[in-house]
């Protein structure tokens, strides 16, 4: 499955795409987990120092934000779903 990062999370990981072999009936939670293990450094961008996931990171999984997917982080995702992991933006 190819994960897709920007803006920041980019730096952290060194390119703009994480490609992990993701076993069948994967969660997007467990996607993310497999993101980690892959790239630990990028833990403390989604995460703070509790383990709660920060609210505004966004991850989409084929353009839908995953919070609002029937399951949430419990959704299964298939090894041809397109994901994108975004930091928080700002500007004006």
């Amino acid at each position: 499955m190819k994960i897709n990062l920007y803006a920041t999370l980019r730096d952290v990981v060194g390119h703009k795409t994480v490609e992990l072999p993701i076993p069948p009936q994967t969660t997007v939670q467990g996607m993310l987990d497999a993101v980690l293990a892959y790239a630990p450094a990028l833990r403390p961008h989604l995460y703070d120092e509790h383990g709660v996931r920060y609210p505004h990171v966004h991850i989409f999984i084929n353009g839908r934000d995953a919070q609002y997917l029937d399951h949430g982080f419990g959704t299964v995702i298939g090894p041809t779903d397109t994901v994108n992991i975004f930091p928080p933006v700002g500007g004006g």
